[in-house]
């Protein structure tokens, strides 16, 4: 089992940390105030505590990062040291709201962190569908980016973990703003083109 520190106790962060939390990992929610933060709820979960930010994430193998986008930047800085930690980024820029200076989230913490296992993933969909990835019988996929093997591997297991069907490797960390661009699709689907959140994507082959 593995070490969790969610950063980021909104609807993916909270989503995230409970299926995780369900698989059978230790999760650390950092925070900024342990007595006030969005989420407080999330701690009824299994193998779950609060802590700051730079605790959770001194006692973790792996950091999500689930914040809003235009703190990306700051919330990296705040983290500590992340030597020999893998960071997965759950985030995407929405309507320019982002990090100045950066056109994806991930080359933020990327410029602000010292590992250099970071990826992308559980960003392109919405996080009901992480709470439950199975429609009509059929599980959905997930997908994950970033030059790190390492962080690729763990992202794809915890994918599993949580019941998305396959976590497909579409690409090094050339490949972030992609991963946003597939994000803002569902978003338009489902927001703004009237489908509703209670949609999803899965590879089918022959």
């Amino acid at each position: 089992m593995m070490t969790i520190a969610i950063i980021g106790t909104g609807n993916v962060g909270g989503a995230l940390a409970t299926k995780f939390s369900e698989a059978g990992h230790t999760i650390y929610l950092g925070v900024r105030n342990i007595s006030d933060f969005k989420g407080a709820s999330l701690l009824q979960n299994a193998n779950t505590t609060v802590h700051d930010i730079k605790e959770a994430v001194n006692k973790a193998q792996i950091i999500v990062l689930a914040t809003p986008a235009f703190l990306a930047d700051q919330v990296a800085k705040s983290l500590g040291n992340t030597n020999g930690k893998i960071i997965i980024d759950a985030m995407n820029i929405i309507m320019g709201k982002g990090p100045q200076g950066f056109t994806n989230t991930t080359d933020a913490i990327l410029n602000n962190t010292e590992t250099r296992d970071v990826v992308k993933c559980f960003n392109t969909t919405g996080f009901n569908n992480m709470e439950n990835p199975v429609y009509g019988g059929h599980r959905i996929d997930n997908f994950v980016a970033g030059d790190s093997h390492k962080a690729k591997e763990v992202a794809k297991k915890l994918s599993l973990d949580i019941g998305f069907e396959t976590c497909y490797d579409i690409g090094g960390n050339d490949k972030f703003q992609l991963m946003e661009q597939f994000a803002w699709f569902w978003i338009n689907l489902a927001m703004f083109q009237g489908q509703g959140r209670e949609i999803a994507f899965k590879i089918l082959k022959r």
